[in-house]
């Protein structure tokens, strides 16, 4: 009821967004170059920050914010050499995904807007949360067919925490099943959304906008197919200029920046990007580096800054001088990193950093010491290990890296996603290194054992529903809404709480269960108490007891004990996994074993062997896969499953010590 009362007290306001002043994209569209940022500034050099305006697009993953980035691009003039732009680290490009967060700037009627594209996925929530921080306003992208869901209520969370007032987007609404009801209806959700998550009056009034980011078209009112002349941005451009406050900046202050994002430059070394929260940033300035820490602030370096880079489009280009409220990259500086703050030499006051969602489960990388270890990868001590990961941490906030014993070294992060990236690069990388399977972070709190549950949403067709309930009742799940999914007959969606360590694993078990039809997303939602162990969720394993090459001869006999994941022709030694068993124990078994040959010539006892596909394992379903006493092998041609301890003896020995 009072959900309902707020909606009709701002139901006047809200679809408030005036279309009049619409342009042509062709005739209005403003050129990228630096000629631009040079007449809109001031008479000291820095663009006027009334004239800035900083937003980030956030959504729930595949809803199209890197679409609609492509578009708003290419409404203002940028050369878009393919879609998903902005997109360009290769495994961005291979699997569909945002990974990283990206910044790049527009010019749009005498105004420079710096657009920020962010990930969906929960496990890089990491990216949304350090740059949130550097905006003052975010376009809130919505399925319209499929309304707000998990990492919605996340990004959502983060934006308002910040004082924000998104401006609501509803993509895809052109097509077939999203009608005008449906809009409403999706509208009351998020409005919904807002209120729970403690929104205030004023951004409860968010303006909303009907858009298709594939057609390139956003329009202040419902349609479907606009005019022509109205087929652009425009209206979403205008309204990210009235809506989006210009950030409160004071150019006479002395310069002052917080590191939000770092990357590393063959020619100029480290590369630091932020918002100039106050003061201008000119070349060859004497800057220095601060932190805080518990002994008070800490001065990390002095030094000048060489460069001063801005993002235009999909080019970048050096500038002389940047100002107060400017998103700029900034070189000259060799230890400064994410977190820290940039500044004039006379400024001794760090700015707050900024605060991150603590990590869920954490990996323990260490040196690969099967018995084929150094054939495929030349980076193999632990030494170039432990420097890797050092670095990725120093540039990704959301990983935490503590060194460990003999070599090894513990990873902190939100889920095995995030944790395959970084596995997957190595990987490419030529490491050779061996990973343990997953751990959930528990907590302490009051004598009582807390652990990380997150929100999940699935949607499925009718028929796989009691399988899928059944799956994640032995994972501590529970369900807190069930319903039809509007508009898809024969379709139910479903919201439940799930501890992470029951969700390590699953998802390849979901795709299995319901034939690749159903999708399923999740978001960290709060540390609750303890809910007991999981019930059986897996099987026992066939583990080779041999060392040599698997022969076809060999695995036609194992194919009736379970599922094999190895072919023939593949080297294999002791401990080595090399398929799933029927039952729930392991067994130990020769997959090198040869015919045995007589002088005895028999016909048609050499006819050839016909073996079923093997299951291959991706590395995060490797990493979701494997159990406390086994290990994954990760080379960069191979990606081996092997129990922690090779002997067969010892393992027995290791089994009846008490747990503890």
């Amino acid at each position: 009821m009072v959900g309902a009362l707020v909606r009709a007290l701002f139901s006047t306001t809200r679809k408030s967004i005036s279309s009049s002043s619409s342009l042509k994209p062709s005739i209005n569209a403003r050129l990228f170059s630096s000629a631009t940022a040079t007449a809109a500034a001031d008479p000291g050099g820095a663009l006027d920050p009334n004239r800035l305006r900083n937003v980030a697009v956030i959504a729930h993953v595949d809803h199209g914010k890197t679409t609609l980035m492509d578009r708003l691009l290419r409404q203002c003039g940028a050369d878009i050499p393919h879609e998903r732009a902005l997109d360009s680290n290769q495994l961005e490009k291979e699997r569909g995904i945002t990974i990283a967060s990206k910044i790049t700037s527009i010019s749009w009627k005498e105004n420079e807007l710096n657009m920020v594209d962010t990930p969906g996925h929960a496990d890089f929530g990491g990216e949304v949360e350090r740059v949130v921080g550097m905006v003052e306003g975010a376009i809130l992208v919505v399925d319209a067919g499929e309304g707000p869901l998990a990492q919605t209520k996340f990004v959502l969370a983060k934006a308002l925490r910040y004082g924000l007032r998104p401006i609501l987007l509803m993509n895809k609404v052109d097509r077939p099943s999203v009608s005008e009801e449906r809009c409403d209806e999706v509208e009351s959700l998020v409005f919904d959304l807002f209120a729970n998550l403690g929104a205030t009056e004023e951004q409860l009034d968010f303006p909303v906008l009907y858009a298709s980011a594939k057609e390139g078209w956003a329009s202040s009112t419902f349609t479907k197919n606009p005019p022509a002349d109205a087929k652009n941005m425009s209206q979403l451009l205008d309204a990210i200029v009235k809506y989006v406050p210009p950030p409160k900046a004071s150019l006479d202050e002395p310069f002052r920046m917080l590191v939000s994002m770092m990357e590393k430059d063959d020619y100029v070394g480290r590369i630091l990007t932020g918002r100039i929260t106050s003061g201008v940033a000119r070349i060859n300035d004497r800057v220095h580096g601060l932190r805080d820490s518990d002994a008070g602030v800490v001065k990390i370096e002095e030094g000048k800054i060489v460069k001063l880079r801005k993002k235009q489009g999909m080019v970048s280009f050096d500038v002389d001088c940047a100002g107060a409220g400017d998103i700029i990259s900034v070189a000259g500086l060799k230890s400064p990193s994410i977190g820290h703050t940039v500044a004039n030499v006379e400024v001794m006051t760090p700015l707050p950093t900024v605060e991150l969602d603590p990590p869920t489960i954490s990996m323990t990388f260490g040196v690969n010491d099967s018995p084929l270890a150094g054939l495929d990868g030349s980076q193999l001590t632990g030494g170039k290990i432990g420097d890797r990961l050092l670095a990725e941490a120093e540039t990704n906030l959301a990983i935490n890296v503590i060194p460990g014993p003999a070599e090894s070294y513990e990873v902190q992060g939100r889920g095995e996603l995030q944790l395959g990236i970084l596995l997957e690069n190595m990987r490419r990388e030529s490491f050779e290194l061996s990973v343990s399977p997953p751990k959930v972070m528990y907590k302490m709190e009051n004598g009582a054992k807390l652990e990380p549950i997150e929100e999940v949403t699935i949607e499925v067709n009718e028929e796989h529903v009691g399988l899928v309930m059944e799956a994640l009742s032995h994972r501590r799940a529970e369900v807190t809404d069930m319903g039809p999914v509007p508009g898809n007959f024969g379709r139910t969606r479903m919201t439940l709480t799930c501890p992470s360590r029951g969700l390590v694993g699953y998802r390849s078990v979901f795709s299995s269960d319901t034939r690749g039809t159903g999708f399923m997303h999740r978001a960290f939602m709060a540390y609750e108490k303890y809910r007991g162990p999981l019930g059986n969720v897996r099987k026992g394993v066939l583990v080779s007891c041999a060392r040599g090459t698997i022969t076809a001869y060999a695995l036609v006999s194992l194919e009736p004990r379970g599922t094999l994941f190895v072919t023939p022709g593949v080297e294999t030694y002791d401990g080595m996994i090399v398929g799933e068993h029927s039952r729930d124990t392991d067994l130990d078994v020769n997959p090198v074993r040869n015919k045995a040959l007589t002088n005895i010539r028999s016909a048609g006892n050499d006819e050839n062997v016909k073996l079923s596909p093997p299951r291959r394992m991706t590395l995060e379903e490797a990493i979701g896969y494997v159990a406390s006493d086994e290990l994954i092998e990760v080379t960069p041609h191979n990606i081996r499953l092997r129990k922690r301890y090779l002997d067969s003896n010892k393992r027995k020995t290791m089994s009846k010590r008490p747990k503890g």
